[in-house]
């Protein structure tokens, strides 16, 4: 079979650069650049993307030898009706890897047609790194290497960005618009610098909802036969998606998603909808990584179906969740119900080893401030969104279990492998406050908890730990 190529797919319209695109991994190809191409199909947009690798170990060589061009296939159920079909995407012109032509990296500060800067780096992703300086080639935080590139774009006199982060941490625009401020002061960039920042730039934060699987891995090989082209960065993703954009009105004239019918929110306050998305959809889906995979469960749509991990779910959605949040409880539980329905997708194999990068983080964002709110609100623990923890805990201390691995930066797995090895793992980790933003053994009977459930699941294992749950018996 001849690869899919640009030489093989012919008559694709090319279009100017208009946005610059810092991750390269299954999310944002299935979309931000799906998104782009429904407009650009529509004759609204007109653009196209560059990618940028944003970390050393990435895949810009592989969309390369693609020429950039990728299949995604939509499948679930709208409506009542199936879904599936699949699209080659021709959005992406191009990719930079940094680490290996940082000059190429910068010099896109210079082209006028740029307009907008979209970035998932995980949740890990937005953060400070304190020996990055300006003159770095490149800088190891994704916040300095785009300060030096918004420095880079104000000496060549040109208009600004809208910038919109796709991380899953609260109020993403604003953390990366601190991170930013706080490295324009320290390499002394300069007062006018910073008014251009303030008065060119339009940091806005943003959420995301579409769940994306990634790869067929079993059934890759028959889709490419039946396509009659080679494919090796297929994505997978349900029709579902909603994006809701914290910015300014104008934006949807500049980037006209909603016109072209897609499911876009601008928004002067996007907290609501975080609220609601980021703890039901996303903190159970954390769970499942740090529980289910120990018993040797692989995709979001076998646990559904696992007669212990189903009610284990479906209980931290109903009781710990929905009770924790400040909105309507009919509409949360309606929207459970629908969050439940998209995880049962027939059609969709979700690994939970995909959901399982950078757990450390994304418990944090996820799990603990319902963990936190609850026991604050109720005086005990939510039971299920506490054992996650244990489990966490579980996997990061050993690192060596064969149904789950851990998948982390190598600081994160540095620091748990030195606390496991230590005499006190549970304080140790607990009290990090690097980790998790407080210090958690002052949190009272925390640290007990942590001990007494990482013992279960390490002597009874996973299964058991979720069936003395669900029964009420731990």
């Amino acid at each position: 079979m001849e690869k899919i190529t640009k030489a093989y797919v012919k008559d694709f319209p090319a279009y100017p650069t208009k946005c610059i695109q810092v991750g390269e991994g299954n999310f944002l190809r299935a979309f931000i650049d799906w998104q782009i191409q429904q407009m650009n199909k529509q004759g609204l947009f007109q653009g196209g993307v560059t990618v940028i690798q944003p970390l050393p170990g990435g895949m810009v060589h592989k969309l390369a030898e693609q020429d950039y061009l990728f299949t995604v296939i939509l499948e679930g159920i709208v409506n009542g009706e199936n879904v599936q079909s699949h699209e080659i995407i021709s959005s992406v012109n191009n990719g930079i890897n940094p680490y290996e032509d940082y000059d190429a990296f910068l010099k896109l500060a210079e082209d006028d047609n740029l307009r907008f800067i979209f970035s998932n780096t995980t949740e890990a992703g937005i953060a400070y790194h304190e020996g990055d300086q300006l003159n770095d080639r490149p800088h190891v935080s994704y916040p300095a290497k785009v300060t030096a590139l918004l420095y880079h774009r104000f000496k060549a006199g040109k208009k600004g960005f809208y910038i919109i982060p796709c991380e899953l941490i609260e109020n993403n625009g604003k953390e990366l618009k601190k991170i930013v401020d706080r490295y324009a002061s320290e390499w002394n960039l300069g007062q006018d610098f910073i008014n251009w920042l303030e008065s060119e730039n339009t940091f806005c934060s943003s959420l995301v909802d579409r769940i994306v699987p990634g790869y067929p891995r079993d059934r890759a090989q028959g889709l490419c036969q039946e396509w009659g082209y080679e494919d090796n960065l297929i994505v997978t993703t349900e029709p579902f998606l909603i994006w809701v954009i914290e910015g300014p009105k104008q934006l949807e004239d500049e980037l006209p998603l909603k016109k072209a019918g897609l499911n876009v929110v601008v928004t002067e306050n996007l907290k609501p909808y975080r609220d609601r998305k980021v703890y039901l959809l996303n903190g159970p889906h954390t769970t499942m990584a740090c529980l289910a995979r120990l018993a040797g469960i692989k995709t979001v749509g076998e646990l559904m179906n696992d007669p212990d991990f189903y009610p284990l779910i479906d209980h931290e959605m109903v009781d710990e969740i929905v009770p924790s949040l400040d909105l309507p409880r009919d509409e949360l539980i309606s929207y459970t119900g629908g969050i439940q329905e998209r995880f049962r997708n027939p059609y969709i194999e979700h690994h939970l080893d995909s959901i399982a990068l950078n757990s450390v983080s994304k418990y944090k964002a996820r799990l603990l401030p319902i963990l936190l709110k609850h026991a604050e609100r109720f005086n005990k623990f939510p039971q299920r969104i506490t054992l996650a923890l244990f489990g966490l805990l579980v996997i990061y201390g050993k690192q060596d279990h064969a149904d789950a691995k851990v998948f982390d930066m190598p600081e994160i797995l540095t620091t748990f492998s030195d606390a496991y090895n230590s005499s006190n793992y549970a304080q140790a980790i607990l009290s990090n406050q690097s980790l998790w933003g407080m210090d958690l053994t002052t949190v009272p009977g925390l640290l007990d908890q942590v001990v007494k459930g990482m013992r279960l699941i390490e002597s009874e294992g996973s299964r058991k730990a979720v069936q003395m749950v669900n029964n009420g018996e731990f």
